[in-house]
């Protein structure tokens, strides 16, 4: 049985479409975004893609690249949960190390100009403004291990397409996946 899908994708690749399906079937949601910006909220960090990124990576350097994830952990309940935001091999290893077969991955995949699109319409605080910010945000978390998370998922979803097929989509892996 699974008890946690792990979610992973580029930023602006659609990853909140995959969560709002998972919550309409009753999943448990955990964002490690929101982990990083409470963290960045509780230490006074003024919210902007540099700097909640930037303090987020000095947390991966100075505490393993793990650390999110590790941080993640103590929030999962004992009902199937999507935790979203996976950005990294060594996080994704923290969730395989803690749920074992109980884990699967979900990766969704959107071309850069897509995203960026995307991006650009929702208007989260801490989101990128420029097309350079947006190569640079991408090659930051690219560093992470982020490409090697996409290229081994258990499931890929390509999102370039209209917004109802995107959620048949996260419908038809979350049954494949049996929830």
């Amino acid at each position: 049985m699974v008890r946690v899908i792990c979610l992973t994708g580029m930023p602006g690749c659609g990853k909140e479409e995959f969560v709002k399906v998972a919550q309409d079937r009753g999943f448990a949601i955990l964002r490690m975004g929101d982990v990083v910006r409470e963290e960045a909220k509780r230490r006074g960090v003024k919210f902007s893609d540099e700097t909640v990124g930037g303090m987020a990576h000095e947390e991966r350097v100075k505490h393993g690249f793990g650390v999110w994830a590790s941080r993640t952990v103590p929030h999962v309940t004992g009902e199937t949960t999507v935790i979203d935001g996976i950005r990294g091999r060594e996080e994704l290893e923290v969730f395989r190390q803690a749920y074992g077969n109980e884990l699967v991955v979900v990766a969704i995949h959107a071309s850069p100009r897509t995203r960026f699109a995307r991006i650009r319409e929702r208007g989260r605080g801490d989101d990128v403004v420029s097309w350079e910010e947006f190569l640079r945000r991408d090659d930051r978390e690219l560093g992470w291990g982020l490409g090697e998370v996409i290229a081994t998922a258990d499931h890929m979803i390509v999102n370039e397409g209209d917004l109802e097929g995107m959620r048949r989509h996260c419908r038809q892996i979350l049954d494949a996946i049996g929830g």
